[in-house]
């Protein structure tokens, strides 16, 4: 293993939960020029007959615009990772138009990737009433969701509608926890940054339900001068158990306090999302989770999220152990399953 980091993260990715209520740096509202900037993209992709996915982001100019997205992308991955955009209304468009219009902007926050072995790069959050177990991914319930970080460099969340009552989105800075840990329990980061094989949910290269990932991933991983967190318990248990070897007590405890400091009222930071916020996280700064919600029952009303998953160009440099996280080669999505590539 490399050499390990053993003092605190001092720069802006550290940060706790105070003050972000009142301080809404974080929040970048459009204005009314850079939203008919985003109009004129879109008619220009519609004009063109640019369908969803089949464009890049030279057909979706954004002169005015795509400099405060750079500016964004700049603080997102050397300030505190996270940001907010808002001020678009979602229902000027319809279906179509939105996707199409996210998609744009997607191809602007990175290389969007496929998020599961369909193919998807755009993928709905929403309700389906079923229960959150095994084999039900969280995003198709209304269940809490715990701390966990994604498969890419960023994620980004598209509130086309909240929900009813409760959907909280809820951050924490890993940064921040593994300060806490080398402050407090400095025991833990050896296993931790040791790292543990995921339960690959059936959406690794072979489709098989009982594949884990290659790799131990790092909970956390410094390489090249950088410090970067990755972490999903419920995947890492379920890895565990799939494998059939067992860890150590001090390793398992590791993995919960890594859960509950994500959780905790002065680390975690909780927002709510406006119809047409557009949420942005770096996968390797920020763990992120979310409340369990209530919907209205007119299925036109319900909460309704669209979600991608990017690649920052010339983003940080990732150890391979950890760059490596579908089974399907460093940054790189899931793998699609011939039978979904061939349609």
């Amino acid at each position: 293993m490399r050499e390990p980091l053993r003092t605190p993260v001092t720069d802006p990715s550290a940060w706790r939960s105070g003050g972000f209520a009142r301080d809404q740096s974080w929040v970048y509202t459009l204005s009314a020029a850079e939203l008919s900037e985003l109009d004129q993209a879109v008619n220009h992709c519609i004009a063109q007959n640019l369908e969803c996915y089949r464009f890049t982001k030279k057909d979706f100019p954004l002169p005015k615009l795509g400099r405060k997205i750079e500016q964004i992308l700049k603080e997102l991955e050397d300030g505190r990772g996270f940001a907010l955009l808002r001020g678009i209304q979602p229902d000027k468009y319809d279906d179509d138009t939105l996707y199409r219009l996210y998609w744009g902007l997607g191809t602007h926050f990175g290389e969007p990737i496929t998020q599961n072995n369909r193919g998807e790069k755009i993928v709905e959050i929403q309700d389906r009433g079923v229960a959150y177990g095994p084999g039900v991914r969280g995003y198709s319930t209304n269940a809490r969701l715990m701390p966990h970080s994604d498969a890419s460099d960023l994620v980004a969340l598209f509130c086309v509608r909240p929900a009813f009552k409760g959907g909280e989105s809820c951050i924490a800075s890993g940064m921040t926890i593994f300060n806490e840990l080398l402050a407090h329990n400095p025991e833990y980061l050896e296993p931790l940054e040791c790292g543990f094989h995921h339960n690959m949910r059936g959406e690794g290269v072979s489709g098989d339900p009982n594949e884990t990932t290659e790799n131990a991933i790092p909970v956390f991983s410094y390489y090249q001068n950088r410090l970067s967190c990755h972490f999903n318990r419920r995947l890492i248990l379920e890895g565990i158990e799939k494998r059939g070897k067992p860890i150590s007590p001090l390793a398992g405890s590791a993995i919960e306090h890594v859960n509950e400091l994500a959780l905790r009222d002065d680390i975690r930071f909780d927002m709510e999302f406006q119809a047409g916020d557009i949420q942005l996280l770096n996968n390797h700064i920020i763990v992120h989770s979310r409340f369990d919600f209530v919907d209205q029952e007119d299925p036109a009303l319900q909460r309704r999220l669209l979600r991608l998953w990017t690649n920052v160009p010339n983003g940080r440099p990732l150890a391979p152990e950890y760059a490596d996280r579908t089974n399907n080669g460093p940054r790189r999505g899931m793998a699609v399953l011939e039978k979904y590539s061939e349609t």
